[in-house]
């Protein structure tokens, strides 16, 4: 069965971290944010992933080109229009199913049950302020009555959860054109929300499945919130450590050396990172970094970066260097 997923991006949210890589391909919990999402699809046997890029698409194709040969096919945006615009890309002329799910963010579902499903269906979940998402109303029955995108006065807090799961490729290839045909934008970009309204009012229904939860990506804040959850789920030492104490959960990856330190909870480090003499908890540290004498908390340290004498929390790009010793 196939599943699209919108890749192409930028992630300003989470720059600097995504000065050299798209927002997809930012590390959680030890590997990308793709790489979760697609193990996820090939537990629950969705053999056909097709991945939407754009922005900086090279680093996305060479990973899972070379990681995973024959599983992905890349159909390229080349404008940022919005998410509707971006999953006709991944669409067939078909009446098959797909299921489409968002590129940044890990939904707590279990994917499987979508393979015995007859049903259109959108994953939901309560939220705070739903004047931030698509939201929608439901009946008794869970069925869908009404769907907007990002309405200043919501008539529910049930946000979509970016997870949608499409009987008739064909419906919504031909929903999406209608949008872009007639111009029909929501806050200036082709809405997957809108086109999904169209099919509902032509008759289609389309039934709401409340989730568990689900873990954004797209700020440093909420980044940090998905690798606790992530790490709670999985979390190894492939490193070596010297005179160390680890607070698990905690991902170290190969070639780390870290000693007399003190790593966890919550901590995720990367290949070939080198830490000393530092205490480390609820944070990201990106492959070969270095942390000397630091006190780090709630921080994400880029690609190659390095930390001397620091104390607090830090976010700081690929290559950046902060010396507080002096």
């Amino acid at each position: 069965m196939k599943a699209i997923i919108p890749a192409a991006g930028i992630g300003k949210r989470l720059q600097p971290h995504t000065f050299n890589r798209p927002k997809v391909m930012v590390p959680v919990a030890g590997k990308p944010i793709l790489e979760h999402i697609s193990g996820s699809l090939f537990e629950a046997e969705f053999d056909r992933i097709s991945v939407i890029v754009g922005y900086k698409k090279e680093a996305i194709i060479s990973y899972f080109e070379e990681k995973y040969p024959g599983h992905f096919y890349f159909p390229v945006q080349e404008e940022m229009k919005g998410l509707g615009h971006a999953v006709l890309y991944g669409l067939d002329d078909v009446d098959e199913p797909a299921l489409i799910i968002l590129g940044d963010t890990i939904i707590d579902m279990d994917l499987q049950l979508f393979h015995n499903c007859s049903d259109n269906v959108i994953a939901v979940v309560e939220v705070d302020d739903p004047r931030r998402f698509g939201i929608v109303e439901i009946d008794e029955n869970n069925m869908i009555t009404d769907m907007v995108e990002k309405p200043e006065h919501p008539p529910t807090n049930l946000a979509i959860a970016g997870v949608y799961f499409i009987q008739s490729q064909r419906k919504l290839k031909q929903a999406i054109e209608m949008l872009i045909q007639k111009d029909i934008k929501t806050r200036n970009e082709y809405q997957l929300t809108d086109a999904l309204a169209i099919m509902m009012k032509a008759g289609e229904p389309f039934k709401a499945v409340k989730i568990n939860d689900w873990y954004d990506c797209g700020t440093p804040e909420t980044l940090l919130s998905t690798n606790r959850f992530l790490l709670e789920r999985e979390h190894k030492n492939e490193g070596q450590c010297k005179n160390c104490k680890i607070i698990d959960p905690v991902y170290i990856g190969e070639g780390s050396y870290i000693s007399d330190s003190t790593i966890g909870p919550h901590v995720a480090i990367g290949n070939n990172v080198h830490i000393e003499n530092s205490h480390i908890s609820n944070s990201m540290i990106n492959n070969n970094a270095e942390l000397l004498e630091s006190e780090l908390t709630d921080s994400i340290i880029g690609y190659g970066a390095k930390v001397k004498g620091y104390k607090g929390s830090l976010n700081i790009g690929d290559g950046e260097e902060v010396d507080s010793r002096q």
